[in-house]
């Protein structure tokens, strides 16, 4: 499995992932597919698309962040 990097790909391209994933934008937030904003599953705050992560195997949106990936791996385990 090769790992993609989101942090160079353009918001116009992280939005069409999005839309694959049954997600949507707002151009800042990611959005449910009843148009509110998607929270991190573990920090509980709103998702921005320029600081979104897709972990291989999920199709869950978390923030970028060490503790969100941490608690991710705790739960799904090692997905790298």
């Amino acid at each position: 499995m090769e790992l993609v990097s989101l942090k160079n790909v353009s918001m116009n391209s992280k939005i069409l992932l999005l839309e694959e994933l049954g997600y949507g934008s707002n151009g800042k937030f990611v959005l449910d597919s009843n148009g509110n904003k998607v929270l991190d599953r573990y920090l509980e705050i709103p998702v921005e698309v320029e600081n979104m992560v897709i972990l291989p195997g999920s199709e869950i949106v978390l923030d970028n962040n060490e503790l969100s990936i941490s608690k991710y791996i705790e739960e799904f385990g090692d997905v790298f």
